[in-house]
């Protein structure tokens, strides 16, 4: 069930505007958001180039909720909850590494790659390991992109793979390699980050050095910017071609996928807008590709250029405190110092998530003023906060309503 203030925050808000103050900055708010939200969706976790060999685990904290994500002996991804089933311990304490068997640092409980609880200690004869295994997370693949989702039984992610599988698979992501890495704390919602991510309204006065080869538009019907209007009009044509698609998918509220060329002249998101490596991904030919740009709710974005894949991935720490992890990816061959330059590759993006970093900050110091009314979105350029807060309002009303399609097992 929802909190009081949560309830009340509901019956205030208006579809079409900004949330109601309690949303950015309530305690309680945050704890409903974690179990109707983070404890029951599709979360992005990473790349799956992270995981290439058998016992490459990465770990990551949903709130209260630590995960393992591994590849095991047979090169299948699993996820399990990070907890001993002796007491509880987190078993993996390192972000990142390998290992042949999971050991509890606690008391040395020890399960093998699939779960299975294989060496204890002093237990008497009526214990039976096979009813302590580790805990399943149910974790997916798709083209590269691993997700995990926490609940008993999750929600549907088919719709969403088959819509994004033909635009970024020419791109082949499992054929990459991360090269440069960032993780920031905002101190902001997890909402306002997604919000400053969703629209461009901000990008003109923000961001100059993403300007030098992002357009503006957001739809390639968008005929209010006339140059970049005319180049989505060429460059469709040339991706038709090409057999690349690019028309903006069906997504509804939940995910968006469309390719957007760049600014003339530009071919990537670097201070000069020439390629960020020699080494085209995958087996492209084509360097002006402009980006498939790639959303879904509630915790990740990405860019897949021609050489270059860049994905985005949130976490909520607080009501005020929210991480976010950048990676950069260049094909698996590809050789620093020849084929790229991490800082040239990485800088636009760098600077641009300082930017919104205290955008963000900013607008998290603005909603909690007392004197804080939220205004209308702009439809035409925050159409995309418009669909997000209605996802979200939606998420929380249905579990109000006791929606069982998807529940954690702690529920």
């Amino acid at each position: 069930m929802l909190s009081d203030t949560t309830r009340a925050a509901l019956a205030e808000s208006r579809p079409g505007h900004a949330l109601p103050r309690a949303f950015y900055t309530d305690q309680a708010v945050f704890e409903d958001d974690m179990n109707a939200v983070f404890y029951r969706e599709w979360l992005f976790v990473g790349p799956e180039c992270e995981l290439p060999e058998p016992g490459d685990y990465v770990t990551l904290q949903v709130h209260e909720a630590p995960v393992i994500v591994l590849r095991d002996n047979d090169g299948q991804l699993r996820a399990f909850h990070n907890s001993c089933r002796h007491r509880g311990s987190t078993l993996c304490q390192k972000e990142r590494g390998n290992a042949a068997r999971l050991v509890c640092p606690y008391h040395q409980w020890t399960y093998d790659l699939t779960g299975k609880l294989i060496v204890t200690r002093f237990m008497g004869g009526d214990f039976d390991p096979k009813d302590f295994p580790l805990k399943p997370v149910h974790v997916t693949s798709i083209e590269g992109l691993v997700y995990i989702c926490l609940a008993e039984t999750p929600p549907d992610i088919e719709n969403f793979r088959a819509a994004i599988t033909p635009y970024i698979a020419p791109h082949e992501p499992r054929k990459t390699k991360i090269v440069a890495e960032s993780t920031i704390v905002e101190e902001a919602n997890w909402k306002l980050v997604i919000e400053n991510n969703r629209e461009c309204y901000h990008c003109a006065g923000a961001h100059p050095e993403l300007l030098v080869s992002l357009v503006e538009m957001a739809l390639p019907n968008d005929q209010r910017f006339a140059d970049e209007f005319r180049i989505m009009e060429q460059k469709a044509r040339e991706w038709d071609a090409l057999n690349l698609p690019h028309a903006p998918v069906d997504g509804g509220v939940e995910f968006r996928c469309i390719r957007l060329p760049f600014r003339e002249g530009a071919y990537s998101m670097t201070m000069d807008g020439q390629p960020a490596s020699k080494k085209l991904l995958g087996e492209l030919t084509e360097p002006d590709l402009g980006s498939v740009r790639a959303f879904r709710v509630p915790n990740n974005w990405h860019h897949f250029l021609s050489e270059m894949i860049i994905h985005f991935r949130i976490l909520p720490l607080g009501p005020n405190r929210t991480e976010v992890r950048t990676v950069w990816m260049v094909h698996e061959d590809a050789i620093e110092g020849w084929d790229y330059d991490v800082d040239r590759l990485s800088e636009v993006w760098v600077a641009t998530n300082a930017q919104d970093k205290e955008l963000a900050e900013n607008n998290q110091k603005g909603v909690t003023s007392p004197s804080y009314t939220p205004g209308p979105y702009s439809e035409i350029s925050e159409f995309m906060l418009i669909n997000f807060t209605e996802w979200y309002r939606d998420c929380l009303s249905r579990y109000e309503a006791g929606d069982t399609e998807s529940r954690t097992a702690a529920e």
